[in-house]
Parts: structure tokens; sequence; C-alpha cells
């Protein structure tokens, strides 16, 4: 093989796997003891999930889990990404613990490792007992020891066999949508309570890695989501605004955990809504981890706009980009210039792609078998080259999880958009790979993007 190829290839020890989360994929959610979670009561308040829709059913992936390891054995996953679903474990977020919620992750943890795939753990994607929410949930202080008990209990059940963890999943979204603008449990719109849960979150996460250090044997590490800022003009107007939407999405979960402060943009964006936070919880903050997950969809077009805290991305005019069925421009290049951005800003941490993926419309399963989704194998394509670009101007890239495994019920959207490269058909729950799933293997087995 000549040299040109050679420096296609991706390594040997580079993980290929796909991610779903808990809430989105699993159904059952009061099953065998659990209790609520913020979502099983948000999916229930009229009108803040599209159709009144809920997760009580999802994928059947509880039930259904053998049957969705077995199909990603078939397409040659190395790895898989789920996270945990805090009330199952512990149903009044603290206390009691529920082993038949734990079992259901040995048994899940169990059947990956006999089907040769790497299981990689999310203690937190979005789905806060509602026990805890009464009781001022991200708003609390006592959140981040409340963590860390969680973690401490599920490390004891399965660090014997998850050699890879992550506290958080994307707390921007968390904070973003769940306390100021209010699309996604809990729902709150404050501006005051916004700082609060972002700094709650970081102790929990900063708890928990505490947690693992203490008793883990592994690795942990945080996952975020990203998105490069682009001015929408070259006004100094934009520019500024341009570093304050970075300073909040990009900077405001990283610079705290890598350097023990947060970006002053942030501070000056928030106004008097900043609390000042004691120095030692951001030193407490600042504590290593093994690795970074980076989540990347879109990049963010940003004009300014001085009604609002924060200007959030504007839409592109350009009539030859694509877009997905969610709004967002498809933007590869976007992933390589975040992934050089995060090595340039916070050093060489290894990094892996633990979200990336495309809603676009699919046609139903066709007669013999087949679901088709050519503009979402044309997504991973380019997206698989931006990754290898990343990784060929030094950025240690370890590894690429699509999102997602299967079509899923994707929050407030309930089940109108589907990410999945397996096709799911909520009547019967039947799976069916779809052609990206095909080229995903392709690409799994070749180590190259084709």
């Amino acid at each position: 093989m000549n040299r040109a190829n050679d420096e296609d290839l991706f390594p040997e020890s580079f993980l290929w796997g796909a991610s779903t989360s808990a809430y989105q994929v699993e159904g059952s959610p009061l099953a065998d003891g659990a209790g609520p979670s913020i979502w099983h009561r948000f999916v229930r308040t009229p009108g803040r999930v599209f159709g009144g829709q809920t997760g009580d059913v999802a994928c059947d992936h509880y039930n259904r889990y053998r049957e969705d390891v077995a199909l990603m054995k078939e397409l040659g996953l190395t790895t898989y990404r789920f996270s945990i679903s805090w009330s199952r474990v512990l149903p009044e977020g603290t206390g009691r613990v529920n082993e038949r919620g734990l079992d259901f992750y040995r048994r899940l943890v169990d059947e990956l490792l006999a089907a040769g795939i790497a299981p990689n753990a999310t203690l937190y994607h979005w789905d806060l007992p509602a026990a805890l929410d009464d009781r001022g949930g991200w708003l609390n202080r006592d959140v981040a020891d409340w963590f860390a008990e969680y973690g401490e209990v599920v490390f004891r059940a399965l660090d014997d066999r998850v050699t890879m963890w992550a506290t958080l999943n994307e707390p921007w979204v968390v904070t973003d949508g769940g306390y100021l603008h209010g699309p996604l449990a809990p729902g709150h719109k404050n501006l005051w309570e916004a700082p609060r849960a972002t700094h709650n979150l970081l102790r929990a996460h900063a708890r928990a890695v505490a947690a693992y250090r203490a008793a883990g044997r592994n690795r942990i590490g945080l996952v975020v989501n990203l998105e490069p800022k682009y001015a929408a003009s070259d006004s100094p107007e934009d520019a500024a605004a341009v570093a304050r939407a970075d300073a909040y999405m990009n900077r405001q979960y990283l610079d705290p955990v890598f350097f023990g402060t947060y970006p002053q943009e942030l501070i000056d964006g928030f106004g008097e809504a900043w609390p000042e936070f004691p120095a030692s919880d951001l030193d407490e903050i600042k504590a290593p981890i093994d690795f970074l997950g980076i989540n990347y969809y879109k990049r963010g077009i940003t004009r300014a706009d001085d009604s609002v805290i924060v200007e959030r991305a504007t839409r592109l005019d350009n009539d030859r980009a694509t877009v997905t069925e969610t709004g967002w421009e498809v933007f590869p290049e976007g992933l390589t210039n975040i992934l050089t951005w995060t090595r340039d800003r916070y050093g060489d941490v290894p990094i892996y792609i633990t979200e990336n993926g495309a809603a676009f419309y699919d046609p139903p399963v066709a007669f013999n078998g087949r679901v088709e989704d050519p503009l979402r194998v044309d997504y991973l394509r380019e997206h698989l080259r931006a990754v290898r670009a990343a990784m060929q101007q030094g950025v240690d890239v370890r590894g690429y999880y699509v999102w997602s495994l299967l079509d899923n019920f994707e929050w407030a959207l309930g089940y109108a958009k589907r990410f999945g490269i397996i096709h799911v058909d909520y009547g019967t729950l039947q799976r069916t790979p779809k052609s990206s799933a095909r080229y995903y293997a392709e690409v799994i087995k070749a180590r190259k993007v084709l």
C-alpha cells in the first residue's frame, strides 16, 4: 500500500461507535422500581412536546437491548455510548439503591462485552430524578453531592467492565434549554437561574470526577456540544457578538474545567444576574479529566442584537447550503475547525467525537426491506473526512460516535425527526438498518472514508 493511502487510514486503535441516551431509547421509564425523571413529568405537561408524545415506549431498548446489540455487532461497531438513568438507580435521587434498575445496565454491559463492543457510559443525559427537582434540582448547591453519590453507586457496580465514563452530556443544553429559554425540562425561563445551574453542573461534574478518582480505575471525562461561531458580516458589532456567543456556548463549560475561570464576555453578558462564586469552587472544578467528548452538529452564524443577553445563531442566507430537517446547515469543515480550535486553546487532551449526525426525511421501509437515506450517507462521509483532516493536523481524535444508533424520541420534537442510522417503525418497533448504516459498516471495515 502506498504512503498516500496509509495516511488516509484511521488508526487501528480508533473507536467506531454510535450513541443513544436513556430516556430517548429505553422506554419503560417506571419499570422495576424506577422513579420518575423530570422528562417523565415534562412530556405530560400540555403543549411541551410535539403531539403530546412521550418516551414511555420510545424504542423499547429496555426490553430489546439484545436485538440492538446484535445489530451493533453486525455493523462492526467497536464501542457503544449510552447513558444511565439516574432515577432507575436511585428512585429518590439519593439514598435507597434500586438494584433492579442497576441490573438492566449490568445486563446491557455484559451483552456488549460478549459481542466485543466496548461500553461507554454517561452518567447524566438530561433526565434528573423528579424527586431532586422538587428539592431545587440544578439550582441547589447540594446537587453536586447528590450527583457524586449517584456516581459512586454506578462506579462500584460497573467500573470493572466499563472503561470509559462521562459525567455530563451537553451541560450547555441543560442550562440553555432547561433554565434560560425553557423548551426542555424542567422548562424554566429565568436569567438569574441560568448561571447558577451552569455552576452547579460543573461542581457536580467535579465531585463525580473526584469520586471516580477515589474508586475507579479507568477513564472519566466530560461531553460538551461545540459550535464554531462566524460573524454574519464584517461589522465590529458582529465581531463582538461572535466573541459573546463563543464565550456562552464554547467556553462557558471548558474554560472553568481547563483554566479555573469563566469567560469575561459571559460574566459581562449576564451582568447583575451573574453571581459571585467562591474561588474554592473554581479550584475544584479545574480537576483534570482523561478525555473530552465533543458533540458537533453545525456552525453558528452570529449577528449583533442589543435586545438579548447573548446572541443566538441566525440562519445563513445561502440557497446552496444543505439544511437538515431540524433547520441546521450542513457544514462539515466546521468540525475540523472546532477540533483544531479545541486543541489550540486547551492543549492535547484526547478527544472523541461523541455525537455527530443529522435528521433527514427517511422514506418508509421499501418492499425489499431497505431504507435509502443518501443525504445522511453524504453527511457521514463529509464529516468523517473533516475528522480525518483534523487528525492530519495533529489533533488527538481517538474515536467517532454517530448520532444516533436508532431513530428515537427527540425530546420536545417527539418522534417527528429521525436521526438514526437504523430505522425504527414506531408502530411495530421493527428495526431496519438504513443505507447510512451499511455505509458506516463499510467505513469501519476499511478504516477509511469511502
